[in-house]
């Protein structure tokens, strides 16, 4: 049985939907054999990373950059899950062997640039490959904004249907 792994930071009301709509299209009707684990930021360690084939990341956009709690995950996690590290410290590239799937939803006010930009130069470092498209929403939260974070949900946990 795959394991989808979901971790975000849904600090108000309006991004709390967004990860509500990725955790129902994880858990949709349709999807078989995947086990989702839902993990707060802040409350995901390594062993749920490590456990994990396939990860669906969600973060406000703060200040140009994702959330803290979302950098206190990836502090927390990436050595141990397998991130790579170049002579100087900073996350490095061209992880080796096989690379686990993972999506990514950024909520911002008027600008999610800096916070994608902050996740995926992480990312890059972990054996993860982005296996969806990625989900920008600026503003307010409608329908659409929620069928797109439904379908990221249920795209990801497809990816690990046996």
């Amino acid at each position: 049985m795959g394991r989808l792994l979901i971790v975000h930071h849904a600090p108000t009301p309006t991004v709390r939907r967004l990860a509500d709509a990725v955790v129902d299209g994880a858990n949709d009707d349709a999807i078989e054999g995947v086990e989702v684990v839902v993990r707060e930021a802040l409350e995901a360690r390594a062993d749920d990373v490590l456990a994990a084939d396939g990860y669906v990341l969600g973060t406000t956009a703060n200040f140009g950059y994702m959330s803290g709690a979302l950098k206190h995950f990836f502090d927390t996690i990436f050595l141990e899950a397998g991130g790579a590290l170049t002579d100087d410290g900073s996350a490095g590239e061209g992880v080796e062997g096989p690379r686990r799937p993972y999506g990514l939803w950024v909520h911002g006010r008027y600008d999610t640039t800096g916070a994608v930009r902050s996740v995926q130069s992480i990312v890059q470092a972990l054996p993860w490959k982005q296996s969806a498209d990625l989900l920008e929403v600026l503003g307010d939260v409608g329908d659409a904004e929620l069928a797109a974070a439904y379908d990221l949900g249920g795209t990801l946990a497809a990816t690990l249907m046996e």
